[in-house]
Formats: structure tokens, sequence, C-alpha cells
């Protein structure tokens, strides 16, 4: 069998439910060679996640996921391949948008309680290793609570922008965090595209992306369709940018994707890992 990867996976400290040992260890019984650890504007699992991965089979790429904006659109953008002496620089360079996202939190909590959704902090915040809660939790708590069915109809519904309760906060830029993570010799991956952008969109967005230094954007995703990925191959081929590909797996938060297939299709190969780790500068 060839070898194979997940360059985009999620644990406790963002809105995963799985640990970062336990990723490793996951991933090792599905028979992947690397695996990419990309929290949500979090390092704070890594030291667990590369620990557990030199003690196994599986070689640990430590990355993150930057929650962006760019022309009023939410963009996602993935760095790989940080090295343990900057990992300290990514929680820095989101203090900020850390902060605006709790107190994001923390009025949707306000006003969900207004309307009688009778949720509270501390119940959401045991739900997580990290330092904060996010939407997935609340999602998460409102469904424990039997207020909604599933995580996806809280996020549907209640938990929608524009629906009266999530205001979202101010997001930094995709172009600056494309920058920070070149600062730090990493590999800057736009993360799902054709998700938030449309193909037009796409074709202004990469030419400012690719000259502030991305690398790389994901053509193989769960949520891709056949005519998605190929899409996302042909934008990658039209502005010189390397492939990536990833599962984002979330555990049961999305118990409908499997680490390292998706859906139960999705195959991403080792060459994916190999040419990322060329872009960056990383010798661990």
């Amino acid at each position: 069998m060839d070898k194979r990867c997940d360059l985009h996976c999620h644990s406790t400290y963002s809105d995963g439910t799985d640990t970062p040992a336990e990723l490793i260890s996951l991933a090792e019984k599905q028979g992947l060679s690397a695996l990419a650890l990309t929290d949500h504007n979090t390092a704070g699992g890594l030291k667990e996640f590369v620990e557990a991965g030199r003690k196994s089979s599986v070689i640990p790429v430590p990355g993150c996921e930057f929650t962006t904006e760019w022309n009023h659109k939410e963009i996602h953008i993935v760095g790989l391949f940080f090295r343990e002496e900057y990992w300290p620089e990514i929680d820095d360079f989101l203090e900020l948008a850390h902060l605006a996202k709790i107190n994001s939190n923390r009025k949707l909590i306000e006003n969900l309680n207004a309307a009688g959704y009778e949720i509270n902090e501390e119940e959401v915040s045991a739900l997580t290793d990290g330092d904060d809660y996010n939407r997935a939790h609340i999602a998460r708590t409102l469904m424990n609570k039997g207020y909604v069915s599933s995580t996806s109809e809280a996020f549907d519904g209640l938990l929608k922008e524009g629906n009266g309760f999530y205001i979202p906060p101010k997001r930094i830029t995709s172009l600056a965090a494309i920058r920070f993570i070149k600062t730090y010799r990493a590999t800057a991956i736009m993360a799902h595209p054709l998700l938030n952008l449309n193909e037009e969109e796409m074709k202004q967005f990469l030419p400012q992306a690719k000259e502030a230094g991305l690398d790389a954007i994901e053509t193989k995703y769960t949520e891709f369709d056949e005519e998605m990925s190929k899409t996302a191959l042909r934008l990658a081929s039209q502005f010189g940018l390397k492939q990536s590909g990833g599962t984002d797996y979330h555990g049961q938060n999305k118990p409908w994707i499997s680490l390292g297939t998706g859906r139960g299709n999705l195959n991403i190969p080792y060459s994916f890992y190999s040419t990322m780790r060329d872009c960056a500068d990383y010798n661990e």
C-alpha cells in the first residue's frame, strides 16, 4: 500500500474531541505515515503531539490553523512545520485575536441566555483542554441539554452568523497570517479553498496571497466533490501553488469524518507531506 498522510486535523486544544496523543495513536491504527496537528489559533497541543509522535511510526507535523479575514470573508490559513522554538510566537501573534474571540463567545452565551437557552461558561469550558472554548463547544452544550439534536443543527441555526446571537470577532487579515507563517520559516497553505470563496474570488485572492508568501492550497479535502478538487487543482496550477490536503478531522464533533480518509474515500499521498516540508526550514 502506498504511504499516506493527513495534513489537517484538530484536537481537544481547539474543537476536536481527541487529545493530541490520541490522534497519533489513531493515525498509527489508520496506517498513516505523517499527521499534522492544526488546531485553531493555538499551539497549545503541539508539545504533547510531537512527543507522542516521536514514540510512534507516525511523523508528527506541528501546525496551526489561523482564522483570518479577506474582503469581509472568513478564510483559514494553515501553517505547517513550525519549529519548536517558534511555538510561543504563534500564541503571541494571536493574542489580540484570542481576546476578541473570548469576548465574542461570552456575548454569544449572554445572547442565548437572554433568549431562554440556559447554558453557562463553566459547562462549555469543561469540554475543552485548551485555554478557552469556541462555538463547537457551545454547540455540544446546546445538544447535550436538548436544545438541538446535533451540532450541525446548532451551527445551521442558533450559532449561524446573522441569526442574532453570534457576533463574529475582529479577525487578523489573511495576508498578515501568511506573512507571519513565512517569517518563521514555516509552510503557508490556504485551507479548504472554494468553501468560503468562489472561483472568481479565488482568482482575486490568490495573486495577493502568493505575493505574501502562500505556498499551497488544499486540493484534497473531505468536503470537496470531484469537480471542486479539479477546480482547486486548476487554480493551484494557474497561480504556481503546490498541493496540500487533509480531512479536517474533529473526532465526535464531526463524526462523519474519519482521520486519514474523510468520508471514506479520501487519499492524501505522502508526497504532499514531502512537498510541504520542502517549503519550510524544518530540521526536527
